[in-house]
């Protein structure tokens, strides 16, 4: 698929199919992951991938919005030591998004769930749920989930011009039109 197909056909899908991602996929996703810049080649990234079935139904509780992650087959679990890289978030994020490209290209589906700066409830941290139920270090800490899987449902259309928001671009400074 061209590129700038991919960038507008891809959207998020929160309900699956009950059939599993091949080992084969899982790895191409990782290597699409791995392929990517990150701040002085630091490479701070860490990606737990969650197969197993009662871990995805407890990762689909760490937050409110999370529940696609129960008819998920597959969780790539993003988290980055931020004591190699001031920038973790930056690069960790870049990663998720290779994955959830990569994800489409090989004609899977996907969606993001926000573990960094979000709560599992009054008292504890989403990143605290996920980090206790993983077993990750304290070093590490968890920007996101990214659920994947085959579709269960209808994808929405693919984005139209509309999502270009040429007023949001300047030219030059700030507020000088570029179009």
């Amino acid at each position: 698929m061209e590129f700038f197909e991919v960038l507008r056909k891809r959207r998020s899908i929160r309900r699956f199919r009950d059939k599993p991602v091949p080992r084969e996929l899982i790895e191409k996703l990782l290597e699409a992951a791995f392929l990517l810049p990150s701040s002085y080649n630091r490479r701070p990234w860490h990606f737990i991938v969650v197969d197993d079935r009662e871990k995805l139904e407890a990762l689909s509780r760490a937050k409110l919005g999370a529940s696609g992650l129960k008819t998920a087959p597959l969780a790539i679990v993003v988290a980055a030591d931020e004591s190699r890289s001031d920038v973790w978030v930056e690069d960790a994020s870049i990663a998720a998004e290779h994955i959830q490209l990569a994800a489409f290209d090989l004609g899977l589906a996907s969606f993001w769930v926000q573990i960094r700066n979000r709560m599992h409830n009054e008292t504890k941290t989403a990143e605290e749920y996920v980090r206790g139920l993983l077993g990750i270090p304290k070093n590490y800490r968890v920007l996101c989930i990214v659920g994947i899987g085959y579709p269960a449902e209808n994808k929405p259309p693919p984005h139209g011009d509309e999502v270009f928001e040429w007023e949001k671009v300047s030219h030059n400074e700030f507020g000088k039109r570029f179009k």
